[in-house]
């Protein structure tokens, strides 16, 4: 069976496009578009998982969530492609990565997003959020000015996953030219062609 992926606009979702894009694995992509008010998921991918969360990829009857658990399951496919480095050293930066996206730089960037949509004391708050979110973008910087990828030589599922968050920053939290490693590393990003493709197939994204 092809794999699918149940793909919200605007979403994590793009990240597990691209990374089957940088593997040539096939895959179908089910499209779903958010409320145009709310930014919410529709109610039908309620149906597909209990979550009601994109991304999901459904595979030989298994249906797993979680990008990050996703793009691992996606390295084991594709015999280890994008995966773990050999060098300790890499292989260290590699795991960090691939959990530091979701699990550190995403939530303040995430605060912020709501915050920033409650009138009068969205903006008050909005001010002891950033410097937060400041701390995670010069700790990037720094790591991306040693490399040219998150884990070492080679772009690797991190990279991947770091993408989401970092094109986030630059939307709405204050990525930009201050910040010249990680704007390099964000334009050569979007300059692969899986990168590319990925974007023609799932629609519209407003962080590319």
């Amino acid at each position: 069976m092809t794999m699918i992926v149940h793909h919200l606009n605007n979403s994590r979702s793009q990240r597990i496009l691209w990374m089957l894009e940088e593997l040539g694995l096939p895959y179908e992509i089910r499209h779903y578009q958010r409320d145009a008010k709310t930014m919410l998921a529709p109610p039908a991918l309620r149906k597909v998982h209990p979550l009601g969360k994109s991304p999901v990829l459904e595979d030989d009857g298994r249906m797993i969530v979680e990008t990050g658990a996703i793009c691992e399951y996606l390295v084991e496919k594709g015999d280890g492609r994008l995966g773990s480095p050999a060098h300790r050293d890499d292989a260290l930066r590699y795991r960090q990565f691939l959990h530091y996206a979701e699990g550190s730089m995403m939530p303040p960037l995430l605060v912020l997003l709501v915050v920033n949509r409650i009138p009068l004391m969205g903006k008050t708050a909005a001010k002891r959020i950033q410097p937060m979110i400041d701390v995670h973008l010069d700790y990037v910087e720094r790591e991306l000015a040693e490399r040219p990828w998150f884990a070492g030589q080679e772009m690797t599922a991190a990279d991947i996953m770091m993408s989401f968050p970092l094109e986030a920053a630059r939307g709405r939290a204050g990525l930009g030219a201050s910040r010249p490693a990680t704007m390099a590393w964000l334009d050569k990003v979007h300059a692969r062609p899986a990168y590319r493709t990925a974007l023609e197939k799932g629609g519209p994204y407003a962080y590319a």
